[in-house]
């Protein structure tokens, strides 16, 4: 999805002149800008590592990775553990034999040493498939959606700027392997934020895992069940936000570059998420994307996406089960929610997916609503 015929862009040196421009001195400039955006993106590296699945992990010093670029971050002094600690809990799960954790690919191949931070490296490829050097990384478009004031919680994530944005499947060589990244932004992505480490700001810590990388194991219909552990917490002692990925310690957002979120979150949301530019006119599907394994919320375990052991730390300090609880489908004919307990005293799971289908078709009421708000 999404592919871009790269062939074009060579093609454009075999000609000298096209109306009065040189365009072979335009892709050499080109060129020579992108292997300066790759120079800036792509820290020297300690030690390399070739994953089996193509890509390349470079163990960069952690006192020189991209984080320091930002000028707020100068002499930021790295804290490699949060000083708040919280407790775990164990939950009565709705299936005994808990799923398998994932691993990522590259692991396979190697580890880097102690001192150093685990980064995947950009490819050329992928800076060639960008729509532009500026922009590249970047989640989201230069504007967003109005915000809507309301408190109706059919309208809940309409209190807040909802920018268009993907999983930048061209960033990820469109391979279409499942993958951890985080993404991030202080202004609906006008100015501030990307995907990953591609942007000054998260401090990584970690020389385990790599942001942008693929699972080497993924879950299978009616067949294993695999689960990643995300935890994102804020440490009251420096208002730095933590990202936990089982029991390592990923990074954090550094408070001096955040602004609201210093002292709590607004909200906090799970779930699955699917873009598309074709809802217009002519293009009746939303997207070609499945969510997920595409089955739908009601199909349960072993075939639906699911969530569990979902837990928010409030106040008290202590981690709680957001209740009351409730999801929201924005485009139902395509894709479904469900919060299912096997039992009154089990663990609730959160199931979600679906896929477009004969019953995805925008009707001309939601297309103008649509083209009101955007």
């Amino acid at each position: 999805m999404w592919k871009r015929v790269i062939m074009s862009f060579f093609a454009m040196a075999l000609l000298v002149f096209d109306g009065g421009v040189d365009v072979k001195a335009e892709a050499r400039k080109t060129l020579s800008e992108i292997d300066k955006k790759l120079k800036l993106l792509n820290k020297p590296a300690i030690k390399s590592i070739k994953s089996e699945d193509g890509d390349i992990i470079d163990c960069v010093d952690i006192y020189k990775q991209p984080a320091f670029d930002h000028p707020a971050l100068r002499n930021h002094t790295i804290q490699m553990r949060p000083n708040t600690i919280f407790a775990s809990e164990t939950s009565t799960t709705e299936h005994e034999s808990s799923p398998a954790m994932l691993t990522q690919t590259w692991q396979k191949s190697g580890s880097c040493p102690k001192g150093t931070v685990a980064i995947r490296r950009v490819k050329r490829k992928e800076l060639l498939n960008a729509d532009s050097l500026e922009h590249f990384g970047r989640d989201g478009p230069r504007t967003s959606f109005a915000v809507n004031t309301t408190n109706d919680k059919s309208n809940f994530f309409g209190s807040f700027p909802a920018p268009e944005h993907s999983v930048y499947p061209n960033l990820f060589n469109a391979d279409g392997q499942p993958r951890l990244f985080i993404r991030w932004t202080l202004d609906g992505y006008r100015w501030t934020g990307c995907i990953n480490l591609i942007c000054a700001g998260f401090v990584q810590t970690s020389s385990v895992i790599a942001l942008g990388s693929t699972f080497s194991n993924v879950s299978t219909l009616h067949g294993p069940q695999f689960h990643i552990n995300i935890r994102i917490d804020h440490d009251p002692s420096t208002n730095h936000w933590w990202l936990h990925y089982y029991n390592e310690v990923v990074g954090y957002w550094p408070a001096e570059i955040l602004c609201y979120l210093k002292e709590k979150a607004a909200i906090v949301a799970w779930g699955g998420d699917v873009y598309s530019k074709n809802v217009k006119p002519g293009h009746p599907y939303h997207t070609t994307a499945y969510m997920g394994s595409g089955e739908a919320a009601s199909e349960l375990f072993g075939r639906a996406n699911f969530i569990t052991n979902i837990r928010i730390i409030d106040y008290s300090l202590q981690l709680k089960y957001p209740d009351p609880a409730f999801f929201v489908v924005d485009e139902p004919n395509c894709y479904s929610a469900l919060i299912y307990k096997a039992h009154p005293k089990s663990e609730p799971y959160f199931y979600f997916g679906g896929h477009p289908g004969d019953n995805c078709i925008y009707n001309k009421k939601y297309l103008m609503k649509r083209k009101l708000i955007s």
